[in-house]
Order: structure tokens, then C-alpha cells, then sequence
């Protein structure tokens, strides 16, 4: 058991650090994009055909015995994770700032807690919402300004991090409840994600865009397709193993691996951006490390008395 959740922390730090380069990447990835609709259709929809084939070639046998349950709660995470909150989301940011957006997005482990107390029966102790207090403080220190009264945009993107936070409890039941593996919930998110937003994108007139991508185009959705394969696989495989709300705990990391890497890349970095990184790191280590940290503490204490 024990063996698995270090496998399981293991997988979904190397989902934080893929975030913090999926983030780096993709704001110059949808910049040669008119439509964020259409970029992010073609990103998920070529996740789920990589996925799709490895479990046609490798785990047939997984796919043929999948349950009717089973479908049902591949394509409802499929619509609550992989379509709606995307749509959501990239409407919300053209309205408001993108710092807001931002921090709305971070508060995810949140609702993300909150779901996993009520359905999951996690426990959250005093550890965790100190921690949670330290990363809320860390996030908010991007924002310029903050609005107590949030505007349209706001609105969006906080029902797009619900839809989310859903998602990922969702996710954490199923994996706990059947003898789906991780890759397999990550197709079904794709997949059914895909056909949602192709949906959209035919209602809205967008859908022709996806035949005419000129090699750049193609070439970038390759890269943060690949670097999203990555983020889902090591994701959904990690979270079969760790309690969700402590799991989406670690993907804060993101945050301040993207800062360093704004700073290799020469970036002018602000001050509380570094502090903000600063902050979350402490946030995260209270609420993983205090217990182990205040017994060496105790022990070093004892031996020097």
C-alpha cells in the first residue's frame, strides 16, 4: 500500500513539473491560433487518439470488458473535465485579466477538498488548512488589484474551476471503485472531451479551421499535444494511488517551476512573483512535511539536551 502512494506522489510530481512546462509552452503555442476553441480540440483530440491506440494495441482486452457504469463515468468526466470547463475557461480570460484568472483557477484544491471531505470522506486536518491559508496568501500576491464585486469573466472562470474540481473527484471515485487504470481514465476524458468540443466547435462555426493548419500550426500542436499526454497519463496514474485533495495540493508546484523557467528564459520576473513561488513551496511543505519536519526538530532538541 505504502509502495503505491510513494508511486502515486511520485507520478503526480512529475505532473506539477510537466504543468509548469505545459504552461511555459503553451502561451506561444496558442498565440498562432485564431480560435483557443480550435487549438485546444486538436491538442485533446490528438491525446486521445495516442491513448486510444495504445490501449488498442497493448490492453484490448481492458476495453472490450469495460461496464456500462464504466462508460457513463468515462464520458461524464469527459463533458465536466475535457470539454465544458475548457470552453468556459478561455471565454472567462478574454473578459477578464489573466492574473484573476489566475488565481480563480488556483483556488481548484479547494473545491477539490471540500468534495473529497463530503463524497470521499478524505480528512482534512489543521495542517492542511494552514497550508491552504499559506497557498490562497501566495496566489493572491500576483493579483495587481482584487475585486470583491467579480465580473462576468470571473464568473466563468470560477465555474470552469468547479467543473474541474468536480472532474477530478469524479476521477478519484471511479479509480477507486473499479479496476480502471489511470491511462484508461485519461482516454475516456479525452475522447469523450474531443467529441464534446468538436460539438461546440460545429455550432459555432468553427469547426472548418481544423482542415486548413498551415505546418507551424501543426507542429506546435504536436509539441503541447505530447507534452499533454504526459500531464494526463502521469495524472490520472498517480491519482489511483493518493488522496485527490492532497494531489491537486502538489500541482500548485506548476506555478513556480513555470517563474523558473521564465527566468532562465531571460524574462523580467517580479518580485512577488519569486515571493509567490517563495510562499507556495512553504505552503505545500506544511501541509506534507510539518509532522516529519517538528520530529526531527524534536529529536535534534532531545539530542543536544
Amino acid at each position: 500500500m505504502f509502495k503505491n502512494m510513494n508511486k502515486g506522489y511520485l507520478l503526480v510530481t512529475l505532473t506539477a513539473i510537466i504543468s509548469g512546462f505545459a504552461i511555459f509552452v503553451n502561451k506561444f503555442g496558442v498565440g498562432i491560433f485564431k480560435s483557443a476553441e480550435v487549438y485546444t480540440f486538436l491538442r485533446v483530440a490528438l491525446v486521445a487518439l495516442i491513448l486510444g491506440s495504445l490501449l488498442l494495441f497493448f490492453d484490448l482486452k481492458r476495453i472490450k470488458t469495460l461496464k456500462k457504469r464504466e462508460w457513463i463515468f468515462l464520458a461524464l468526466i469527459g463533458l465536466v473535465g475535457g470539454s465544458i470547463p475548457f470552453l468556459l475557461f478561455f471565454k472567462g480570460l478574454k473578459i477578464t485579466s489573466s492574473a484573476e484568472g489566475s488565481f480563480i483557477h488556483k483556488t481548484m484544491f479547494l473545491w477539490v477538498a471540500i468534495l473529497a471531505l463530503l463524497f470521499l470522506k478524505e480528512k482534512i486536518d489543521r495542517k492542511f488548512i494552514f497550508g491552504a491559508s499559506i497557498l490562497l496568501f501566495a496566489n493572491a500576491l500576483l493579483l495587481k488589484k482584487f475585486s470583491f464585486v467579480p465580473d462576468r469573466g470571473d464568473l466563468l472562470i470560477l465555474i470552469a474551476t468547479l467543473f474541474w474540481a468536480v472532474e477530478n473527484t469524479l476521477s478519484k471515485y471511479l479509480l477507486s471503485t473499479s479496476n480502471l487504470d489511470g491511462k484508461t481514465v485519461a482516454f475516456g476524458r479525452m475522447f469523450f472531451g474531443s467529441i464534446f468540443i468538436f460539438i461546440y466547435l460545429l455550432f459555432t462555426a468553427q469547426a472548418s479551421q481544423i482542415f486548413v493548419l498551415n505546418l507551424k500550426q501543426i507542429i506546435w500542436v504536436l509539441i503541447t499535444g505530447i507534452i499533454l499526454f504526459f500531464y494526463v497519463i502521469t495524472w490520472y496514474s498517480g491519482l489511483k494511488y493518493v488522496p485527490v485533495s492532497k494531489a491537486t495540493v502538489i500541482l500548485l508546484l506548476g506555478s513556480p517551476i513555470t517563474t523558473l523557467l521564465n527566468l532562465i528564459s531571460g524574462a523580467k520576473i517580479p518580485l512577488q512573483e519569486i515571493a509567490s513561488g517563495i510562499l507556495i513551496l512553504a505552503g505545500i511543505i506544511t501541509i506534507f512535511a510539518t509532522k516529519k519536519i517538528l520530529e526531527n526538530l524534536k529529536s535534534l532538541i532531545y539530542a543536544r539536551a
